[in-house]
Protein backbone atom coordinates (compact mmCIF):
# COMPACT_ATOMS: atom_id res chain seq x y z
CA UNK A 1 0.00 0.00 0.00
CA UNK A 2 2.85 2.40 0.80
CA UNK A 3 4.59 1.73 -2.53
CA UNK A 4 1.34 2.16 -4.47
CA UNK A 5 0.59 5.47 -2.71
CA UNK A 6 4.11 6.76 -3.36
CA UNK A 7 3.65 6.00 -7.08
CA UNK A 8 0.37 7.92 -7.04
CA UNK A 9 2.06 10.94 -5.45
CA UNK A 10 4.84 10.88 -8.06
CA UNK A 11 2.27 10.80 -10.88
CA UNK A 12 0.43 13.80 -9.43
CA UNK A 13 3.68 15.73 -9.17
CA UNK A 14 4.63 14.82 -12.74
CA UNK A 15 1.25 16.08 -13.98
CA UNK A 16 1.84 19.36 -12.11
CA UNK A 17 -1.04 19.26 -9.65
CA UNK A 18 -0.49 22.11 -7.18
CA UNK A 19 -1.55 19.65 -4.46
CA UNK A 20 -2.59 16.01 -4.46
CA UNK A 21 -3.29 13.18 -2.06
CA UNK A 22 -4.20 9.52 -2.28
CA UNK A 23 -6.00 7.24 0.18
CA UNK A 24 -5.78 3.49 -0.19
CA UNK A 25 -8.38 1.77 1.98
CA UNK A 26 -9.33 -1.80 2.86
CA UNK A 27 -12.51 -2.31 4.89
CA UNK A 28 -14.27 -5.31 6.34
CA UNK A 29 -17.47 -5.59 8.34
CA UNK A 30 -19.41 -8.34 10.11
CA UNK A 31 -22.99 -8.05 11.34
CA UNK A 32 -24.87 -10.70 13.33
CA UNK A 33 -28.50 -10.55 14.40
CA UNK A 34 -30.90 -12.88 16.20
CA UNK A 35 -34.67 -12.57 16.45
CA UNK A 36 -37.07 -14.54 18.62
CA UNK A 37 -34.68 -17.41 19.28
CA UNK A 38 -33.42 -17.81 15.72
CA UNK A 39 -30.46 -16.49 13.74
CA UNK A 40 -31.89 -13.67 11.64
CA UNK A 41 -28.75 -12.79 9.66
CA UNK A 42 -24.98 -13.19 9.50
CA UNK A 43 -23.27 -10.95 6.96
CA UNK A 44 -19.66 -10.25 6.07
CA UNK A 45 -18.44 -7.65 3.61
CA UNK A 46 -14.99 -6.66 2.47
CA UNK A 47 -13.80 -4.15 -0.11
CA UNK A 48 -10.67 -2.28 -1.09
CA UNK A 49 -9.73 0.55 -3.39
CA UNK A 50 -8.10 3.95 -3.65
CA UNK A 51 -9.15 7.55 -4.16
CA UNK A 52 -7.12 10.41 -5.63
CA UNK A 53 -7.79 14.09 -4.87
CA UNK A 54 -5.97 16.92 -6.67
CA UNK A 55 -5.91 20.71 -6.77
CA UNK A 56 -5.32 22.21 -10.21
CA UNK A 57 -5.52 25.98 -10.70
CA UNK A 58 -7.45 26.33 -7.44
CA UNK A 59 -10.13 23.68 -8.18
CA UNK A 60 -10.67 20.19 -6.77
CA UNK A 61 -10.75 17.00 -8.78
CA UNK A 62 -11.45 13.50 -7.46
CA UNK A 63 -11.48 10.00 -8.93
CA UNK A 64 -11.37 6.48 -7.47
CA UNK A 65 -11.08 2.83 -8.40
CA UNK A 66 -11.13 -0.63 -6.84
CA UNK A 67 -8.36 -1.93 -9.15
CA UNK A 68 -4.90 -1.24 -7.81
CA UNK A 69 -2.84 -1.67 -10.98
CA UNK A 70 -0.25 0.64 -12.53
CA UNK A 71 -2.40 1.33 -15.61
CA UNK A 72 -5.48 2.01 -13.48
CA UNK A 73 -3.53 4.33 -11.22
CA UNK A 74 -2.41 6.37 -14.21
CA UNK A 75 -5.97 6.54 -15.51
CA UNK A 76 -7.42 7.61 -12.14
CA UNK A 77 -4.84 10.37 -11.63
CA UNK A 78 -5.50 11.66 -15.15
CA UNK A 79 -9.25 11.55 -14.51
CA UNK A 80 -8.95 13.50 -11.26
CA UNK A 81 -6.89 16.19 -12.99
CA UNK A 82 -9.40 16.41 -15.82
CA UNK A 83 -12.23 16.84 -13.30
CA UNK A 84 -10.27 19.62 -11.57
CA UNK A 85 -9.65 21.46 -14.85
CA UNK A 86 -13.33 21.18 -15.77
CA UNK A 87 -14.33 22.43 -12.30
CA UNK A 88 -12.01 25.38 -12.76
CA UNK A 89 -14.11 26.68 -15.65
CA UNK A 90 -16.97 27.46 -13.25
CA UNK A 91 -14.89 28.35 -10.21
CA UNK A 92 -16.09 31.36 -8.20
CA UNK A 93 -13.12 31.33 -5.83
CA UNK A 94 -9.73 29.65 -5.80
CA UNK A 95 -9.28 27.02 -3.13
CA UNK A 96 -6.36 27.60 -0.80
CA UNK A 97 -5.25 25.15 1.88
CA UNK A 98 -4.12 26.19 5.34
CA UNK A 99 -0.70 24.71 6.15
CA UNK A 100 -0.08 21.48 8.01
CA UNK A 101 3.19 19.80 8.87
CA UNK A 102 3.41 16.66 6.67
CA UNK A 103 3.21 13.62 8.94
CA UNK A 104 5.11 10.39 8.46
CA UNK A 105 3.57 8.12 11.04
CA UNK A 106 1.38 5.11 11.85
CA UNK A 107 -1.58 4.65 14.18
CA UNK A 108 -3.43 1.60 15.49
CA UNK A 109 -6.55 1.95 17.62
CA UNK A 110 -6.92 0.14 20.95
CA UNK A 111 -8.09 -3.44 20.49
CA UNK A 112 -7.45 -6.06 23.17
CA UNK A 113 -9.53 -8.76 21.48
CA UNK A 114 -9.86 -8.86 17.69
CA UNK A 115 -13.61 -9.22 17.00
CA UNK A 116 -12.93 -11.01 13.71
CA UNK A 117 -10.96 -13.71 15.53
CA UNK A 118 -13.77 -14.53 17.98
CA UNK A 119 -15.55 -17.71 16.78
CA UNK A 120 -18.95 -17.11 15.20
CA UNK A 121 -20.47 -19.74 17.48
CA UNK A 122 -19.37 -17.83 20.59
CA UNK A 123 -21.00 -14.65 19.31
CA UNK A 124 -24.24 -16.40 18.40
CA UNK A 125 -24.42 -18.19 21.75
CA UNK A 126 -24.04 -14.89 23.57
CA UNK A 127 -26.79 -13.25 21.52
CA UNK A 128 -29.12 -16.23 21.86
CA UNK A 129 -28.71 -16.27 25.65
CA UNK A 130 -29.77 -12.63 25.75
CA UNK A 131 -32.61 -13.36 23.34
CA UNK A 132 -33.91 -16.18 25.56
CA UNK A 133 -33.93 -13.92 28.61
CA UNK A 134 -35.86 -11.24 26.71
CA UNK A 135 -38.51 -13.78 25.66
CA UNK A 136 -38.90 -15.05 29.21
CA UNK A 137 -41.00 -11.94 29.80
CA UNK A 138 -44.46 -12.85 28.45
CA UNK A 139 -45.23 -9.30 27.36
CA UNK A 140 -42.29 -9.27 24.93
CA UNK A 141 -43.50 -10.04 21.40
CA UNK A 142 -40.26 -9.45 19.52
CA UNK A 143 -36.76 -10.04 20.90
CA UNK A 144 -33.81 -8.76 18.86
CA UNK A 145 -30.09 -8.92 19.63
CA UNK A 146 -27.25 -7.80 17.40
CA UNK A 147 -23.56 -7.05 17.18
CA UNK A 148 -21.28 -5.58 14.52
CA UNK A 149 -17.55 -5.24 13.94
CA UNK A 150 -15.63 -2.99 11.57
CA UNK A 151 -11.98 -2.90 10.57
CA UNK A 152 -10.42 -0.22 8.38
CA UNK A 153 -6.84 -0.15 7.13
CA UNK A 154 -5.79 2.92 5.18
CA UNK A 155 -2.68 4.56 3.86
CA UNK A 156 -2.62 8.28 3.13
CA UNK A 157 0.08 10.08 1.14
CA UNK A 158 0.31 13.61 -0.23
CA UNK A 159 2.47 15.63 -2.60
CA UNK A 160 3.59 17.63 0.48
CA UNK A 161 5.37 14.56 1.83
CA UNK A 162 2.82 13.06 4.23
CA UNK A 163 2.67 9.28 4.61
CA UNK A 164 0.32 7.91 7.27
CA UNK A 165 -0.75 4.30 7.85
CA UNK A 166 -3.72 3.59 10.14
CA UNK A 167 -5.67 0.55 11.36
CA UNK A 168 -8.94 1.19 13.19
CA UNK A 169 -11.14 -1.48 14.79
CA UNK A 170 -14.70 -0.72 15.93
CA UNK A 171 -17.11 -3.02 17.75
CA UNK A 172 -20.59 -2.74 19.21
CA UNK A 173 -24.00 -4.24 19.69
CA UNK A 174 -27.22 -4.15 21.62
CA UNK A 175 -30.66 -5.59 22.15
CA UNK A 176 -34.28 -4.52 21.91
CA UNK A 177 -37.50 -5.85 23.44
CA UNK A 178 -40.76 -5.00 21.67
CA UNK A 179 -44.12 -5.33 23.39
CA UNK A 180 -47.35 -5.20 21.34
CA UNK A 181 -50.83 -4.96 22.79
CA UNK A 182 -54.18 -3.74 21.44
CA UNK A 183 -52.59 -2.32 18.32
CA UNK A 184 -49.88 -0.41 20.21
CA UNK A 185 -46.14 -1.03 20.08
CA UNK A 186 -43.51 -0.09 22.66
CA UNK A 187 -39.75 -0.75 22.44
CA UNK A 188 -37.12 -0.82 25.16
CA UNK A 189 -33.46 -0.93 24.10
CA UNK A 190 -30.02 -1.47 25.64
CA UNK A 191 -27.49 0.08 25.84
CA UNK A 192 -28.99 2.52 23.36
CA UNK A 193 -31.54 2.49 20.57
CA UNK A 194 -30.83 2.06 16.84
CA UNK A 195 -28.29 -0.77 16.92
CA UNK A 196 -27.02 -0.25 20.46
CA UNK A 197 -23.67 1.32 21.21
CA UNK A 198 -20.26 1.24 19.51
CA UNK A 199 -16.68 2.09 20.32
CA UNK A 200 -13.25 2.13 18.69
CA UNK A 201 -12.27 -0.92 20.70
CA UNK A 202 -12.20 -4.69 20.26
CA UNK A 203 -14.60 -7.46 21.26
CA UNK A 204 -13.82 -6.74 24.90
CA UNK A 205 -16.22 -3.82 24.55
CA UNK A 206 -19.14 -6.11 23.66
CA UNK A 207 -18.28 -8.45 26.51
CA UNK A 208 -18.29 -5.55 28.96
CA UNK A 209 -21.84 -4.61 27.84
CA UNK A 210 -23.10 -7.91 29.31
CA UNK A 211 -26.09 -8.18 26.97
CA UNK A 212 -27.38 -11.43 28.56
CA UNK A 213 -27.16 -9.90 32.05
CA UNK A 214 -29.03 -6.76 31.00
CA UNK A 215 -31.84 -8.46 29.10
CA UNK A 216 -34.18 -9.12 32.05
CA UNK A 217 -34.36 -5.45 33.05
CA UNK A 218 -34.94 -4.36 29.45
CA UNK A 219 -37.76 -6.88 29.00
CA UNK A 220 -39.39 -5.85 32.28
CA UNK A 221 -39.34 -2.19 31.25
CA UNK A 222 -40.91 -3.05 27.88
CA UNK A 223 -43.69 -4.83 29.77
CA UNK A 224 -44.23 -1.78 31.97
CA UNK A 225 -44.31 0.55 28.97
CA UNK A 226 -47.08 -1.25 27.11
CA UNK A 227 -49.50 -0.63 30.00
CA UNK A 228 -48.09 2.73 31.13
CA UNK A 229 -50.06 5.99 30.93
CA UNK A 230 -49.31 8.61 28.29
CA UNK A 231 -46.63 11.14 29.23
CA UNK A 232 -48.32 14.41 30.25
CA UNK A 233 -47.86 17.66 28.33
CA UNK A 234 -46.72 21.05 29.56
CA UNK A 235 -43.67 23.00 30.66
CA UNK A 236 -41.54 20.79 32.90
CA UNK A 237 -38.10 20.31 34.35
CA UNK A 238 -36.51 17.35 32.58
CA UNK A 239 -33.49 15.15 33.14
CA UNK A 240 -32.06 13.48 30.03
CA UNK A 241 -30.08 10.26 30.23
CA UNK A 242 -26.69 10.06 28.52
CA UNK A 243 -27.89 8.20 25.43
CA UNK A 244 -30.62 10.72 24.63
CA UNK A 245 -28.28 13.59 25.40
CA UNK A 246 -25.76 12.17 22.93
CA UNK A 247 -28.28 12.53 20.11
CA UNK A 248 -29.23 16.01 21.35
CA UNK A 249 -25.55 17.01 21.14
CA UNK A 250 -25.24 15.37 17.72
CA UNK A 251 -28.18 17.16 16.13
CA UNK A 252 -28.15 20.59 17.80
CA UNK A 253 -24.40 21.08 18.31
CA UNK A 254 -22.45 18.61 16.14
CA UNK A 255 -24.03 19.34 12.77
CA UNK A 256 -24.32 23.14 13.00
CA UNK A 257 -20.62 23.55 13.91
CA UNK A 258 -19.48 21.92 10.62
CA UNK A 259 -17.94 24.94 8.90
CA UNK A 260 -18.69 23.80 5.35
CA UNK A 261 -22.40 24.06 6.19
CA UNK A 262 -21.89 27.54 7.65
CA UNK A 263 -20.04 28.73 4.53
CA UNK A 264 -22.68 27.32 2.19
CA UNK A 265 -20.36 24.68 0.72
CA UNK A 266 -22.48 21.76 1.91
CA UNK A 267 -26.20 21.35 2.50
CA UNK A 268 -26.89 17.75 1.47
CA UNK A 269 -28.94 15.47 3.71
CA UNK A 270 -28.76 17.47 6.96
CA UNK A 271 -29.09 21.08 5.81
CA UNK A 272 -27.04 24.15 6.67
CA UNK A 273 -26.54 25.97 10.01
CA UNK A 274 -27.82 28.91 12.03
CA UNK A 275 -24.24 29.79 13.03
CA UNK A 276 -22.07 32.45 11.37
CA UNK A 277 -18.25 32.79 11.28
CA UNK A 278 -18.49 35.93 13.43
CA UNK A 279 -20.21 34.03 16.25
CA UNK A 280 -16.90 32.73 17.62
CA UNK A 281 -16.36 34.16 21.10
CA UNK A 282 -19.63 36.12 20.99
CA UNK A 283 -22.64 33.80 20.73
CA UNK A 284 -24.08 32.44 23.98
CA UNK A 285 -24.88 28.87 22.97
CA UNK A 286 -26.00 27.70 26.41
CA UNK A 287 -25.72 28.23 30.14
CA UNK A 288 -22.37 28.42 31.87
CA UNK A 289 -22.81 24.72 32.76
CA UNK A 290 -22.42 23.79 29.08
CA UNK A 291 -18.86 22.91 28.02
CA UNK A 292 -18.33 21.01 24.78
CA UNK A 293 -15.15 19.85 23.02
CA UNK A 294 -14.37 18.10 19.75
CA UNK A 295 -11.90 15.42 20.77
CA UNK A 296 -10.58 12.88 18.26
CA UNK A 297 -8.11 11.62 20.88
CA UNK A 298 -10.66 10.31 23.42
CA UNK A 299 -10.01 6.61 24.07
CA UNK A 300 -12.73 4.40 22.65
CA UNK A 301 -14.69 7.13 20.90
CA UNK A 302 -16.20 6.21 17.56
CA UNK A 303 -14.74 9.48 16.26
CA UNK A 304 -11.24 8.60 17.47
CA UNK A 305 -8.32 8.21 15.04
CA UNK A 306 -4.69 9.19 14.56
CA UNK A 307 -5.04 11.46 11.53
CA UNK A 308 -7.95 12.68 9.46
CA UNK A 309 -8.19 12.10 5.70
CA UNK A 310 -6.09 15.19 4.97
CA UNK A 311 -3.24 13.96 7.16
CA UNK A 312 -4.06 16.43 9.95
CA UNK A 313 -3.37 14.95 13.41
CA UNK A 314 -6.21 14.15 15.80
CA UNK A 315 -6.75 16.91 18.34
CA UNK A 316 -9.01 18.30 21.04
CA UNK A 317 -10.55 21.73 20.45
CA UNK A 318 -13.04 23.86 22.35
CA UNK A 319 -16.51 24.16 20.85
CA UNK A 320 -18.42 25.73 23.75
CA UNK A 321 -16.75 27.00 26.93
CA UNK A 322 -18.86 28.19 29.87
CA UNK A 323 -21.78 28.44 27.48
CA UNK A 324 -20.02 30.66 24.90
CA UNK A 325 -19.38 29.39 21.36
CA UNK A 326 -15.64 28.97 20.72
CA UNK A 327 -15.01 27.17 17.44
CA UNK A 328 -16.04 25.15 14.40
CA UNK A 329 -15.11 21.81 12.94
CA UNK A 330 -12.83 22.77 10.06
CA UNK A 331 -10.80 21.46 7.13
CA UNK A 332 -7.66 22.76 5.46
CA UNK A 333 -9.87 24.44 2.88
CA UNK A 334 -12.33 26.12 5.27
CA UNK A 335 -10.21 26.96 8.34
CA UNK A 336 -8.77 30.10 6.77
CA UNK A 337 -12.25 31.63 6.65
CA UNK A 338 -12.19 31.90 10.46
CA UNK A 339 -8.49 32.63 10.81
CA UNK A 340 -7.56 29.17 12.06
CA UNK A 341 -5.81 26.00 10.98
CA UNK A 342 -7.65 22.75 10.34
CA UNK A 343 -9.14 21.06 13.40
CA UNK A 344 -8.61 17.66 11.75
CA UNK A 345 -12.25 16.93 10.95
CA UNK A 346 -12.07 15.81 7.29
CA UNK A 347 -13.10 12.19 6.75
CA UNK A 348 -14.52 10.13 3.90
CA UNK A 349 -16.80 7.13 4.29
CA UNK A 350 -14.49 5.03 2.12
CA UNK A 351 -11.96 4.95 -0.69
CA UNK A 352 -14.64 5.89 -3.24
CA UNK A 353 -15.75 9.11 -1.52
CA UNK A 354 -14.21 12.57 -1.24
CA UNK A 355 -13.57 13.73 2.35
CA UNK A 356 -16.10 16.01 4.05
CA UNK A 357 -16.05 17.84 7.38
CA UNK A 358 -17.39 15.29 9.87
CA UNK A 359 -17.87 15.21 13.60
CA UNK A 360 -15.15 13.50 15.63
CA UNK A 361 -16.16 12.97 19.28
CA UNK A 362 -18.33 15.95 20.20
CA UNK A 363 -18.36 15.66 23.98
CA UNK A 364 -20.39 17.44 26.63
CA UNK A 365 -17.92 17.64 29.50
CA UNK A 366 -19.08 16.27 32.86
CA UNK A 367 -20.13 18.54 35.71
CA UNK A 368 -19.93 17.91 39.42
CA UNK A 369 -23.38 16.70 40.46
CA UNK A 370 -24.33 13.14 41.36
CA UNK A 371 -27.36 11.71 39.55
CA UNK A 372 -29.20 10.75 42.73
CA UNK A 373 -28.50 14.21 44.11
CA UNK A 374 -29.93 15.77 40.96
CA UNK A 375 -33.12 13.71 41.25
CA UNK A 376 -33.44 14.58 44.94
CA UNK A 377 -33.05 18.25 44.02
CA UNK A 378 -35.96 18.10 41.53
CA UNK A 379 -39.38 18.71 43.05
CA UNK A 380 -41.46 18.08 39.94
CA UNK A 381 -40.09 16.79 36.67
CA UNK A 382 -39.45 13.92 34.28
CA UNK A 383 -36.46 11.69 33.60
CA UNK A 384 -36.37 10.78 29.88
CA UNK A 385 -34.24 7.97 28.47
CA UNK A 386 -33.24 6.46 25.12
CA UNK A 387 -34.13 8.08 21.83
CA UNK A 388 -37.08 6.84 19.82
CA UNK A 389 -37.51 9.59 17.22
CA UNK A 390 -36.05 12.95 16.24
CA UNK A 391 -36.78 15.90 14.01
CA UNK A 392 -34.83 19.13 13.52
CA UNK A 393 -35.04 21.85 10.89
CA UNK A 394 -32.35 22.40 8.25
CA UNK A 395 -30.82 25.30 10.19
CA UNK A 396 -30.51 23.11 13.32
CA UNK A 397 -32.69 25.39 15.41
CA UNK A 398 -36.18 23.97 16.02
CA UNK A 399 -36.32 20.36 17.17
CA UNK A 400 -38.54 17.69 18.67
CA UNK A 401 -37.28 14.44 20.17
CA UNK A 402 -39.17 11.38 21.33
CA UNK A 403 -37.82 8.94 23.92
CA UNK A 404 -38.61 5.32 24.72
CA UNK A 405 -39.46 5.86 28.38
CA UNK A 406 -39.92 8.50 31.07
CA UNK A 407 -40.09 8.35 34.84
CA UNK A 408 -41.99 10.90 36.86
CA UNK A 409 -39.92 12.80 39.43
CA UNK A 410 -42.00 13.89 42.40
CA UNK A 411 -40.58 15.47 45.54
CA UNK A 412 -37.09 14.30 44.69
CA UNK A 413 -37.96 10.66 43.93
CA UNK A 414 -38.37 8.63 40.75
CA UNK A 415 -41.95 7.43 40.41
CA UNK A 416 -44.26 5.95 37.82
CA UNK A 417 -43.34 5.14 34.23
CA UNK A 418 -44.81 7.09 31.28
CA UNK A 419 -44.87 6.05 27.63
CA UNK A 420 -44.33 8.12 24.46
CA UNK A 421 -42.50 11.08 26.05
CA UNK A 422 -41.49 13.90 23.71
CA UNK A 423 -39.88 17.29 24.21
CA UNK A 424 -39.49 20.36 21.99
CA UNK A 425 -37.08 23.26 21.94
CA UNK A 426 -34.99 25.88 20.15
CA UNK A 427 -31.27 25.12 20.21
CA UNK A 428 -29.68 28.00 22.16
CA UNK A 429 -32.74 28.50 24.36
CA UNK A 430 -32.71 24.80 25.25
CA UNK A 431 -28.99 24.66 26.07
CA UNK A 432 -29.44 27.89 28.01
CA UNK A 433 -31.92 26.10 30.27
CA UNK A 434 -29.30 23.53 31.38
CA UNK A 435 -28.66 24.11 35.08
CA UNK A 436 -26.73 20.94 35.97
CA UNK A 437 -24.61 18.18 34.39
CA UNK A 438 -23.73 15.07 36.37
CA UNK A 439 -20.16 14.09 37.13
CA UNK A 440 -17.44 11.91 35.64
CA UNK A 441 -18.69 8.61 37.10
CA UNK A 442 -21.90 9.00 35.06
CA UNK A 443 -20.07 10.06 31.87
CA UNK A 444 -20.21 7.60 28.95
CA UNK A 445 -18.90 7.55 25.38
CA UNK A 446 -21.71 6.88 22.91
CA UNK A 447 -21.03 5.77 19.35
CA UNK A 448 -23.13 6.70 16.33
CA UNK A 449 -22.25 4.52 13.30
CA UNK A 450 -24.85 5.98 10.94
CA UNK A 451 -24.33 9.75 10.65
CA UNK A 452 -25.42 10.83 7.17
CA UNK A 453 -24.13 13.79 5.21
CA UNK A 454 -23.36 14.83 1.65
CA UNK A 455 -24.72 14.28 -1.83
CA UNK A 456 -24.24 11.49 -2.71
CA UNK A 457 -24.73 10.58 0.94
CA UNK A 458 -21.85 9.32 3.06
CA UNK A 459 -22.24 7.51 6.38
CA UNK A 460 -19.72 8.35 9.09
CA UNK A 461 -18.90 6.89 12.50
CA UNK A 462 -18.90 9.59 15.19
CA UNK A 463 -18.90 9.72 18.99
CA UNK A 464 -20.40 11.73 21.83
CA UNK A 465 -19.37 11.67 25.47
CA UNK A 466 -22.18 12.73 27.79
CA UNK A 467 -23.49 12.46 31.34
CA UNK A 468 -27.14 12.95 32.36
CA UNK A 469 -28.13 16.60 32.64
CA UNK A 470 -31.05 18.71 33.82
CA UNK A 471 -32.97 21.33 31.83
CA UNK A 472 -35.57 23.75 33.22
CA UNK A 473 -38.87 24.90 31.71
CA UNK A 474 -38.89 22.61 28.67
CA UNK A 475 -42.00 21.98 26.57
CA UNK A 476 -42.93 18.29 27.00
CA UNK A 477 -45.55 16.44 24.98
CA UNK A 478 -47.86 17.97 22.40
CA UNK A 479 -47.94 21.78 22.56
CA UNK A 480 -51.42 23.17 23.27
Amino acid sequence: MREFCEKAVNLMRMRRASYGDVRMVRRRQQHIETKNGAVESVTYREDAGFGVRVLVDGAWGFAASNRATADELSRVVASAIEVARSSGTVLDRRIELTPVRPAVDSYTSDCAKDPFEVPLGDKLNMLLRADKTLRAEKAVTIAQCFLSAFETEKTFASTEGALVVQKITETGGGLAATAIKDGELQVRSYPNSFRGNFATLGYEYVEAMDLPGSAARVAEEAARLIVAPQCPSGRRTILLDGGQLALQVHESIGHPIELDRVLGLEAGFAGTSFLKPGDIGKLRYGSDRVNVVADATERGGLGTFGYDDEGVPAQRTDIIRDGVFRGFLTSRETAGAVGQRSSGAMRASGWDAIPLIRMTNINLLPGERDFDELVADTADGLYLATNRSWSIDDKRLNFQFGCEIAWEIKNGKLGRVYKNPTYTGITCEFWGSCDAVTGQKHWTMWGTPNCGKGEPSQTAHVGHGTAPARFRNVEVGVMK
